[in-house]
């Protein structure tokens, strides 16, 4: 056996044992986020309303003209699609996130997940999410006729609040949420005095009444609650779907 071949041998072993780790390691991972999953109960099924303009005193994050009031959450400007008025998670692009903070704040966003499901099912399908704070999600999810767990679906605080019913419309058609968030507040010594709270509508349709939050969203374990600035930006996540969004507006509630 030539030297050569013996270092091409040795370098392909290496690189199948360290893809053969990682798989591991990802399955550990995926093991981990199932203890978190709660499939029950199901929410039931609701058939859901119209939509709503931005009010006189709302501030308009994307109107379908720019995306002026976002940059990437990795620095520079955001990289998703503006597509006839439609903003569009380019996949890989990464999240984006407002370049204003907000703490207490009403929300309305409306969102369209994508018409082709073949081979899709669960959390793969029209996956994104909109973090309050860039901390806190509701989930954003293809859920029409599409079983994944119950705390995972869309609508859901995700890993900690169940909706209390399913009012998705079927892929291709926008839907809206409605959200009244409430921050958390931290004393001095950086210890939770206040947690977060959530009243949300998907639909006009009430899904979660006044619900505490136990602290940052998170995929494997419990949420803890960390100190953290009074107004943090808003942000959307790129989960590898062309999620859609428009008509994004937002109210402070907190006084500024």
């Amino acid at each position: 056996m030539s030297r050569l071949f013996f270092c091409l041998l040795l370098l392909l072993g290496t690189t199948v044992w360290l893809t053969a780790q990682e798989d591991e390691e990802f399955q550990r991972m995926l093991e981990a986020s199932r203890k978190t999953e709660v499939w029950e109960p199901v929410p039931p099924v609701v058939t859901p309303g119209v939509w709503t303009l931005p009010p006189s005193d709302a501030i308009v994050l994307f109107d379908g003209s720019g995306l002026d009031q976002w940059e990437s959450v990795n620095g520079g400007p955001a990289a998703w699609e503006v597509t006839e008025g439609v903003l569009v998670v380019r996949p890989g692009a990464g999240d984006i996130q407002t370049r204003m903070g907000f703490g207490d704040v009403q929300l309305h966003i409306e969102w369209k997940t994508p018409v082709d499901t073949a081979g899709l099912e669960g959390q793969a399908r029209g996956n994104s999410g909109i973090f309050l704070m860039g901390l806190y999600e509701v989930q954003v999810l293809d859920s029409y006729r599409n079983r994944t767990y119950s705390n995972g679906q869309a609508g859901a605080i995700y890993k900690q609040h169940i909706p209390l019913v399913n009012a998705c419309r079927p892929p291709g058609e926008w839907q809206s949420y409605d959200i009244v968030f409430t921050a958390p507040r931290f004393d001095a010594e950086g210890k939770v005095v206040q947690p977060a709270w959530f009243t949300v509508f998907h639909n006009g349709v009430l899904i979660h009444n006044h619900v505490e939050v136990k602290g940052p969203t998170v995929w494997i374990g419990e949420p803890k609650y960390e100190p953290h600035p009074d107004k943090l930006p808003l942000r959307l996540q790129d989960h590898g779907n062309r999620v859609a969004y428009r008509n994004i507006w937002i109210r402070p509630l907190d006084g500024n």
